[in-house]
């Protein structure tokens, strides 16, 4: 075991865990002041602090000695600032902790279409924490043990030229620079601190990995810290939120998806984390620290609705440059950066989260076959063309791609959005994806003036439309997961959402009731039922809380909205403290499960927020594209 173990301590609940991000990194921070999840230098790079999937990877704690429950935790009002408060027997106590944005480096590397909104700042590379006693007095501890690699090879520190208050740790190619106003000693692989503070007394830690200069006094940190706030409150500014008792969940979920939004490319990050288990102590553990070509559509119109432009925009880019890089031969799922290959492992020297096993990096659903994926970006191009009513050849050669390659393959079966690893079946969803490409693949061709492909595409448009009409109808006239099955699943919620069927078709309407009625657990909505889904896992998952905020938006469309607002009250009623959420939630106990903060869960937020706002207001609800 080595020095400043954590092990033995629990492992805080998933929920209970704050957010971090600089738009490159990012972190989470327990209730004990752990950093408990660090990867560098991005998102998805190997873990650095790793204690969240087991005790001996990593933390970095800044906090009172001792072991000690905080007060209260909070986001500095419109940011991505984050202020612990502890209450102990000598005083009170409050660490700030932020990843430190600065004035855009132009020598940051870019995709060649990334453009650059007018507030934008970039990543300092400087995790930030400073300490404050508000009165009496308090004995404060510093502990920061990286272990690099996933918790593979332990730091061994030195300290630099300024002596007792700044040290260096490096390992797997990462520079660590822990630079503080406290003296650090070392035990091993930990660098530690201990200081008395008075009322009024003030400390800081600063954990750098770049060529950018760290704060080297509280004068100086503060001041970072305070660039950095107004970052933040300034992005948020840019946005249009309506005025409505929910307007502070929109805005934290606006600025989770900044935060999980990769700024040297524009794509957004699924999740920040990886294995984090939906059912506990499974084996459901996934990395979902990459982007989705499916998450477009629904990102493009969240980013467009809360007036995001630049970052829907940006989206766009990343998506149409890995499109044209492929020559056009779409994957479902992509890293960040654009590269293709994200090979899957298992960590077998981790123990996992509360001991869920086996830790996996990378994903190898992306090699699946998933029809949805044709449907996801001609959606995208839709929104973003129908806002500009003019279609260039690079963007035109995209669509003719992904068009026809739908209508190549939408007869055949496939593994569905869910990507179960079992069986390809003829998916009800994925067949309504292939519909979206073909139709508004016409209605792009329109805009193009390519009549001959605007006639054909509209054909098999209305082709795929009436084969599934003819084969994923149940006997009662519902919507089946596929063709031939008589299960429901959450994904049909889509049809509506989709503008495949307008919502007061009796079939959509009784799909939804259905779904409402018998595809839920305490009013909160799974995938599908275990039991009678072949997905390869034993363990019962969560419901999905996507699939949650799909069903009031589909209430919402239906006509119901008194069911849809109390629904929606519901599940905002389960968000964090910080109000975040991971990807499930336990409608028996409101525990949080799965990988957190789950981008596509706040994006689903976004949506049935607004669908309810507006139809309070008395405005029609309408598709997502």
């Amino acid at each position: 075991m080595v020095a400043g173990s954590q092990a033995g301590e629990p492992f805080a609940p998933i929920a209970d865990f704050g957010f971090l991000s600089d738009c490159e990194a990012t972190a989470l921070v327990a209730p004990s002041g752990n950093i408990e999840w660090m990867c560098l230098p991005r998102i998805d790079s190997p873990s650095v602090f790793g204690s969240i999937l087991d005790r001996d990877a990593g933390y970095f704690r800044v906090g009172p000695a001792g072991v000690e429950v905080p007060a209260a935790q909070r986001y500095i009002p419109g940011t991505m600032v984050m202020e612990t408060t502890w209450w102990t027997h000598g005083g009170w106590l409050v660490v700030t902790d932020a990843l430190l944005m600065g004035p855009w480096h132009h020598e940051t590397e870019r995709s060649h279409t990334h453009r650059r909104a007018p507030t934008d700042y970039d990543a300092d590379h400087v995790l930030l924490r400073m300490v404050r006693c508000v009165n009496g007095q308090v004995q404060v501890r510093l502990d920061c043990m990286p272990v690099f690699d996933y918790g593979r090879k332990p730091a061994h520190w030195e300290h630099t030229g300024a002596g007792y208050h700044e040290a260096v740790a490096r390992g797997n190619g990462v520079d660590l620079r822990l630079t503080t106003d406290m003296n650090v000693g070392f035990e091993g692989s930990l660098a530690t601190a201990r200081t008395l503070l008075k009322q009024g007394e003030t400390r800081f830690a600063a954990l750098s990995w770049s060529e950018h200069p760290p704060p080297r006094t509280y004068e100086a940190a503060y001041e970072r810290l305070t660039w950095t706030v107004h970052h933040w409150q300034h992005w948020l500014d840019r946005g249009r939120f309506p005025d409505h008792p929910w307007r502070s969940h929109l805005q934290r979920s606006a600025l989770t998806l900044k935060g999980l939004t990769y700024a040297p490319t524009g794509a957004v990050a699924a999740a920040a984390t990886t294995s984090l288990p939906e059912c506990p102590k499974g084996d459901r553990n996934w990395d979902y620290r990459y982007t989705w070509i499916r998450d477009s559509t629904m990102a493009l119109w969240a980013f467009y609705t809360l007036g995001f432009d630049w970052e829907a925009n940006d989206f766009f880019y990343f998506i149409t440059d890995v499109a044209e890089a492929a020559d056009g031969r779409l994957q479902i799922m992509y890293g960040v950066d654009g590269r293709a290959e994200l090979p899957e492992q298992t960590l077998d020297h981790l123990t996992g989260y509360d001991g869920a096993q086996p830790v996996r990096v990378g994903n190898e659903a992306y090699m699946q076959a998933q029809h949805d994926v044709w449907g996801a970006i001609i959606g995208s191009i839709y929104l973003f063309v129908r806002k500009r009513d003019r279609l260039d050849d690079r963007l035109w050669k995209i669509v003719v791609k992904q068009v026809e390659d739908a209508l190549a393959n939408w007869r055949t079966p496939d593994c569905g959005m869910w990507e179960v690893r079992g069986a390809p079946q003829h998916f009800t969803s994925s067949k309504v994806f292939c519909w979206v490409a073909a139709e508004r693949g016409a209605r792009l061709a329109r805009i193009r003036g390519d009549e001959e492909r605007a006639l054909r595409w509209q054909e098999a448009a209305d082709e795929i439309h009436a084969d599934v009409l003819a084969n994923a109808l149940d006997a009662r006239g519902v919507f089946a997961s596929h063709y031939g099955a008589t299960t429901l699943d959450a994904s049909a919620l889509l049809i509506a959402l989709l503008g495949f069927l307008p919502p007061d078709d009796k079939r959509v309407r009784e799909t939804v009731l259905a779904i409402a009625d018998e595809l839920t657990e305490d009013d909160l909505v799974l995938r599908y039922r275990n039991e009678e889904t072949d997905d390869g896992f034993a363990c019962e998952e969560g419901t999905f809380t996507i699939c949650s905020f799909w069903l009031v938006s589909s209430l919402v469309m239906i006509g119901e909205l008194d069911r849809a607002r109390a629904l929606c009250e519901k599940l905002l009623s389960y968000a964090s403290g910080l109000q975040l959420y991971a990807e499930e939630i336990d409608p028996h106990t409101g525990r949080h499960l799965g990988n957190f903060p789950q981008a596509f869960t706040h994006l689903a937020l976004i949506n049935a927020v607004m669908q309810v706002i507006q139809a309070e207001r008395g405005e029609e609800p309408g598709p997502l594209s």
